[in-house]
């Protein structure tokens, strides 16, 4: 295991490689913040690592390649380099690593090259067997695991044993940790090295102009949620405040992975994913902003950037009390249901609210930069 380096080595850094749970091209989120950031505050170049298939594939993969067509479409900066291991699905078979490392060896060939002056920082977003020997091969660099999600409960059966064995190892052979939850920080507190809250955050840069506190509408509202529809979304939930909400508009925007009951009400309505930028125009439209997510293993861990996005532009939050969700009972404007019994209430009771302050203080408390920056990784 390797031990932290001090605060004063740290800004020394000039060069990051990054193993990514998710595509460069997909939406901006905290693993393309943090690189951005990254180089912004050191001036260093990238080499970001694409995902590559570590579970056997399940029919819904092929409906999520097709959901990756909305994505970012800007030119590639300059300071960033993208390799695209090829790889074979059988990562949970005992071996994999053996076979699919020559499909890897110009991936490895690149790292060692991009690496070969050892200023490096090694940042593990996804546990894989690839991440295991990009490690390997720079003992005593500086490296951490940053703890998105709890990724063993997204899979089952071998898969998942061998993700929880990935995970342990990457965690064990990592300096340090960061993770984005209370849950994740208490789980792997248990391990002898520094763990790191780091919540997840907001990107002000992109928000629609003109943001302000919204006051109740006469007519129809609007009761919006935008974002992945996938095993984790509760359907029956979504049904219940639709019936109790006849005259209203349910408006779910983004993929569907986790089909839905055929007899919902049908005041939900249902629109095609969009890009960035274009699903906070959507939100803005909203008068309540919805987090629909069962309470379940897989969302225990989970810190919804939804949360941040809809705060900072005013809207009423109305969210079932999972994971980070269940620490911000208190936080203006934000209404949590335990039961089915309290939607009906608290959906009356987020229409109604208003903000009394406007939205800078939180943007400039929860924004990416603030949250890389206090949490020390380059010193201070």
């Amino acid at each position: 295991m390797q031990e932290p380096l001090q605060a004063a080595e740290r800004c020394s850094f000039m060069k990051l490689v990054y193993l990514s749970p998710v595509p460069w091209s997909s939406f901006s989120q905290r693993p393309q913040k943090f690189v951005q950031w990254f180089h912004k505050r050191t001036g260093g170049e990238v080499l970001w690592i694409e995902p590559y298939p570590t579970r056997f594939p399940v029919a819904a993969d092929f409906g999520r390649l097709r959901a990756d067509s909305v994505s970012q479409c800007s030119k590639l900066p300059t300071w960033i380099h993208i390799a695209r291991p090829r790889s074979l699905p059988i990562e949970p078979l005992p071996g994999s690593g053996a076979v699919n490392r020559l499909l890897w060896s110009d991936v490895l060939e690149q790292v060692e090259e991009f690496g070969r002056e050892k200023n490096i920082l090694i940042v593990v977003g996804k546990p894989s067997v690839l991440a295991l020997q990009v490690l390997s091969k720079f003992p005593g660099v500086r490296s951490f695991y940053d703890a998105m999600d709890d990724f063993p409960a997204f899979y089952a059966g071998l898969s998942q044993i061998a993700m929880r064995k990935r995970e342990r190892l990457v965690a064990e052979q990592t300096g340090e940790l960061f993770v984005s939850s209370s849950a994740l920080k208490e789980r792997w507190s248990r391990l002898d090295k520094k763990v790191t809250l780091v919540p997840n955050g907001l990107d002000k840069n992109i928000l629609p102009e003109g943001v302000r506190a919204r006051q109740r509408r006469g007519g129809r509202a609007i009761f919006g949620y935008v974002g992945t529809i996938g095993a984790w979304f509760d359907w029956e939930w979504i049904d219940t405040l639709a019936t109790c909400r006849p005259n209203d508009e349910i408006r779910l925007i983004g993929p569907v992975f986790q089909s839905a009951p055929v007899n919902l009400s049908n005041n939900i309505t249902f629109h095609p994913p969009c890009s960035h930028r274009d699903a906070l125009e959507a939100m803005s439209c909203f008068d309540v902003g919805l987090i629909p997510f069962k309470r379940n293993q897989l969302t225990s861990s989970v810190d919804p950037i939804k949360f941040y996005e809809y705060r900072a532009l005013q809207l009423p939050i109305l969210s079932t009390k999972f994971g980070e969700m269940g620490f911000r009972q208190r936080e203006p404007g934000t209404y949590l249901t335990e039961t089915k019994q309290d939607i009906e209430l608290m959906a009356e009771a987020a229409l109604n609210h208003t903000y009394v302050e406007g939205s800078g203080s939180f943007l400039r408390d929860n924004c990416w930069e603030a949250r890389f920056e206090a949490s020390g990784i380059l010193g201070n």
